[in-house]
Parts: structure tokens; C-alpha cells; sequence
């Protein structure tokens, strides 16, 4: 009985099986689509380890040309910044004195340039999107020894923090966020586009492109050093996600 038993269980894992490999063949070399949801991780020559994050929407207008809505998150860094080890292990940007985080709302359109084969191949798609930007400019907060026995943690001021070695370390996770100011302005890029893989229903690939962006006003992210109302960057974004 335990025999007959495991041999039915193993019939149906196989016809399960069967199944889902039949499903996945049907899909494969199947690019049309009406709707696409995609996340990326941004890596960008004015950003850190990891640049941003995204998140798009796209829809079909004809076989070749798309249209989307997308909404960037990133922190924007001035290109002097330098980080150093405090005596305790920690790391921190000297001279820094606000981060610059940046939301770009965005409109654009895509066409196709070349389509992959059936099953393999990178498709090649060209792409330009434009919109607003807001910036929030919050404060990069240090700890700092005032002398051997008292420490305080503020806001990085050139004219008090004079000594980088008694820096302890930055500020908590997000510390200052709610005392940020509002700097608003506007952004464009342009980008070619290699999506990856085989299905219709997921989709994978690398986005490389430039980005240009202004605001109304100078950010000084580091007060000691030329300051910038805009930005130019080449980026490259990982992203994956799924359509239908």
C-alpha cells in the first residue's frame, strides 16, 4: 500500500509538473503586453552604493512605442564629499552639512528598437522621460567631543567643527528628516534599455542612461566647497518586475 501510495504521489508531482512546464512554454517568445510594473535599484556617479530606488508603469500605445509614469527616490551627493573612520570604528563625510534627497515624478515614452528572437536574445529599446523635482534638504548631523567627558550631536557647522578627529560617528537613521527644507525644480533623462529573458509575464533588465536636473536655489551640501543648483549624472538601473 505504502508502494502504491508513493507511486501516485510521484504521478501526480510529474503531471504537476508537466503541467507548469507546458504553461511556461506557452508563455516563452510571448512579448505582448498592455501593462508593466516594474521596481529598480538605481546606481548612479552622484549617488552612494546604492543611488535610488524606482518604481514604473507602462503601457502599450502600438507594437513599437510605450508611454510611462515613473517615481525616482535618490540621494543626490556633491562630488567632494569624502568619508572617513572615527577612533570608535564608525564612518562619517567631513564637511558635509545636508543631504539632498531628491523625488522625481516622471513622464516619458519608449520605443523599441530591436525585439529578441523567440526564447533568447536582449531586447533594445531607447527611452526619455521628463518631470518635476522635489528636493528635500535635510541635516547631516555629526557626534562630536566637546571635550574628553561631553559629547553632542547636531548639525555639521564648518565654523564649530573645526577638529575631523573629534567626530564620533553621524547622526541616528533619518535624525533632522523633519526639519528639512523644500527645494523645487525639474529633471529629464534619456536611456537605452536591455531587457533579459524569456517570458511575456516577467520581465528583467538593465536601463543605462543620463539624467540632467535643476532647482530654484543652490544646495549646500558641503558649505566649504562650490555648491550646486544642478546636477548631471550618467546611471545605470537594475529592475525587475512583472506584466500583463
Amino acid at each position: 500500500m505504502i508502494s502504491i501510495r508513493i507511486k501516485f504521489i510521484l504521478a501526480l508531482f510529474f503531471v504537476a509538473s508537466f503541467s507548469e512546464v507546458l504553461a511556461q512554454r506557452e508563455d516563452a517568445g510571448n512579448y505582448e503586453y498592455d501593462k508593466e510594473f516594474i521596481f529598480g535599484l538605481n546606481k548612479n556617479t552622484n549617488g552612494g552604493l546604492i543611488g535610488g530606488l524606482m518604481f514604473k508603469v507602462g503601457t502599450r500605445i502600438s507594437d513599437e512605442h510605450f508611454s510611462f509614469f515613473a517615481v525616482e527616490l535618490a540621494n543626490v551627493k556633491n562630488p567632494k564629499e569624502v568619508r572617513y573612520n572615527t577612533v570608535l570604528g564608525n564612518s562619517y563625510i567631513f564637511g558635509k552639512s545636508n543631504y539632498l534627497y531628491s523625488i522625481r515624478p516622471q513622464y516619458g515614452r519608449e520605443v523599441i528598437l530591436f525585439r529578441k528572437a523567440p526564447n533568447q536574445g536582449v531586447q533594445v529599446s531607447a527611452l526619455a522621460a521628463v518631470g518635476p523635482s522635489i528636493g528635500l534638504i535635510a541635516p547631516y548631523y555629526i557626534e562630536y567631543a566637546v571635550n574628553r567627558l561631553e559629547t553632542v550631536r547636531e548639525q555639521y557647522n564648518p565654523e564649530v567643527h573645526q577638529s575631523r578627529f573629534n567626530i564620533l560617528g553621524t547622526g541616528r537613521l533619518f535624525e533632522g528628516l523633519g526639519e528639512s527644507q523644500l527645494a523645487i525644480g525639474a529633471n529629464a533623462k534619456a536611456a537605452i534599455n536591455l531587457e533579459f529573458g524569456v517570458f511575456r509575464s516577467n520581465v528583467t533588465g538593465l536601463e543605462l542612461g543620463y539624467m540632467i536636473e535643476g532647482f530654484n536655489k543652490e544646495i549646500p551640501l558641503i558649505p566649504t566647497a562650490e555648491n550646486r543648483q544642478f546636477f548631471q549624472a550618467a546611471y545605470f538601473t537594475f529592475y525587475y518586475g512583472f506584466r500583463k
